[in-house]
């Protein structure tokens, strides 16, 4: 197994650095998250960092890297309006997903360049992707600054959610399986994902026997 000290990962060729440590979380939801600007010029980005933060209040975070060197369109956004959406990435549209990472002019729609369909739905101002088959709407409620790295945590309040029927059961389990997402490895690795079992509720108690689940 190969062994990277902190001095190695410190005197590595920056874009080698960059790749390793952006892929060593794993594979991370792929999200395309849509906001309008006070013009109401659309906006469609790709992000891996979305995170559940809880469940009541209902509210998921994400982390925008630092605002000083680059315009970022989906933070002014966001600011401004205090509204947007989060869209599961479809795995048939990892290349048009991937493009909306490009620096296109505030007034130029990744949604247009891309490929991606506006949609507007249950009154809710800003577009979701209508190729996604989960989308969420979301109210702006703070900005948590990360001061190690000057990157910024955005905390939303789930407003509304649309999901693909036969992905969700009675209990309310959902199946990313059949929602077609993908997941997103690194800056530019992109998977599918397969449900590999369902299990109960953990309890010291009840271990199985682990030998022969696996088998």
């Amino acid at each position: 197994m190969k062994h990277f000290s902190k001095d190695d990962i410190d005197q590595m060729p920056r874009i080698k650095r960059l790749n390793i440590i952006n892929s060593i979380s794993g594979i991370k939801p792929a999200n395309l998250i849509g906001t309008i600007d006070m013009k109401g010029n659309s906006n469609l980005a790709i992000f891996s960092s979305v995170v559940h933060l809880g469940s009541n209040p209902a509210l998921l975070g994400f982390i925008l890297r630092p605002q000083e060197k680059v315009r970022r369109h989906t933070y002014e956004n966001i600011i401004d309006i205090g509204f947007y959406t989060i869209n599961q990435l479809p795995n048939n549209m990892t290349l048009e997903g991937h493009y909306t990472s490009a620096k296109f002019e505030k007034n130029i729609s990744e949604f247009d360049k891309c490929n991606f369909t506006p949609e507007y739905l249950n009154n809710f101002n800003i577009p979701f992707v209508k190729e996604s088959l989960l989308k969420i709407g979301l109210k702006y409620v703070e900005s948590i600054p990360i001061p190690s790295n000057d990157t910024i945590m955005i905390v939303g309040k789930v407003e509304q959610i649309h999901i693909e029927e036969s992905a969700l059961n009675e209990e309310g389990y959902i199946n990313l399986e059949k929602t077609n997402s993908a997941g997103i490895s690194g800056l530019n690795s992109y998977y599918k994902l397969e449900k590999i079992d369902s299990y109960p509720y953990a309890r010291p108690t009840e271990l199985p026997n682990f030998t022969c689940e696996r088998k």
